[in-house]
């Protein structure tokens, strides 16, 4: 009987990872089709807020999907105080690919950093393009159009560590926040993500499937004042999420991440 239920339990933990999946892309291409349609007929300051909502809703939508199966859990409530902040840069660590997800289902008026090639992505494009997120490259374009974005009052997402954590407790860090911060003279809020899985961190396969359940938990950490010294800066975020994400480690083990870094693209 036991042997039964685990093949059964086993079954649907496949389901729940693969309509899932299928459940997100379907969301992403739906919007990003409407995302390119609209966005040369709204103004700029409708589109970034329309565009940044519904992608919002969305992640929303998903995550409580997810949450529904009783096969994920996701404690981010922790990140709602920030709605009414003033403008600030978020700074998470990055041991996933559904970090960014996260954040965002949270927040209605937050850009993000994205990839290049992602802004070109078939299911995220349209969606990213409307919303304003902004380019990683050049750096100093981005930095240019981060500050820019503060403007209209809104967050940044910005993964200091620049791609998926691959040596624990965290990679080292990209300077590019400290020049962000700087120049626009905003505080960085960190945010520390943990979770029990190793599912979607750096070098797993998307349909691989991961021992279930899956916890994450989102927790607010310190905010610091816009940096002086740039380098002084970096040195001491790095001192503190390595510090913050090894105390944390008692209610999900930092072993759950890989060590070891690997070449797959982030």
């Amino acid at each position: 009987m036991r042997a039964a239920l685990r093949v059964l339990l086993n079954g649907y933990d496949y389901l729940v990872l693969y309509l899932g999946l299928a459940w997100l892309g379907i969301l992403c291409l739906a919007w990003t089709s409407v995302a390119m349609i609209i966005c040369p007929l709204l103004s700029e300051r409708r589109g970034r807020a329309l565009g940044r909502y519904v992608i919002m809703a969305v992640f929303r939508v998903y995550l409580a999907s997810l949450s529904v199966s009783r096969r994920c859990s996701f404690d981010l409530e922790a990140l709602d105080v920030l709605r009414d902040e003033p403008s600030l840069i978020i700074a998470p660590n990055h041991p996933c690919l559904l970090d960014a997800v996260m954040v965002i289902s949270r927040l209605p008026n937050v850009a993000c950093v994205l990839k290049a090639d992602l802004m070109n992505n078939i299911f995220l494009g349209g969606g990213a393009r409307l919303a304003r997120y902004i380019r990683n490259e050049p750096v100093r374009r981005m930095v240019q159009l981060a500050t820019q974005d503060f403007d209209c009052g809104s967050h940044l997402l910005l993964f200091p560590e620049g791609t998926r954590t691959t040596s624990c407790p965290v990679n080292p860090l990209k300077g590019s926040i400290a020049l962000i911060a700087r120049r626009a003279q905003v505080p960085v809020q960190t945010v520390l993500i943990e979770t029990d899985s190793k599912y979607l961190s750096k070098g797993w396969p998307l349909f691989r499937k991961p021992p279930m359940p899956i916890h994450y938990r989102v927790r607010l950490g310190r905010r610091f004042d816009p940096p002086q010294h740039t380098q002084r800066f970096m040195t001491e975020l790095e001192h503190y999420f390595a510090h913050e994400l090894v105390q944390g480690s008692a209610f999900y083990p930092t072993h759950s991440l890989p060590t070891q870094p690997d070449r797959t693209p982030s």
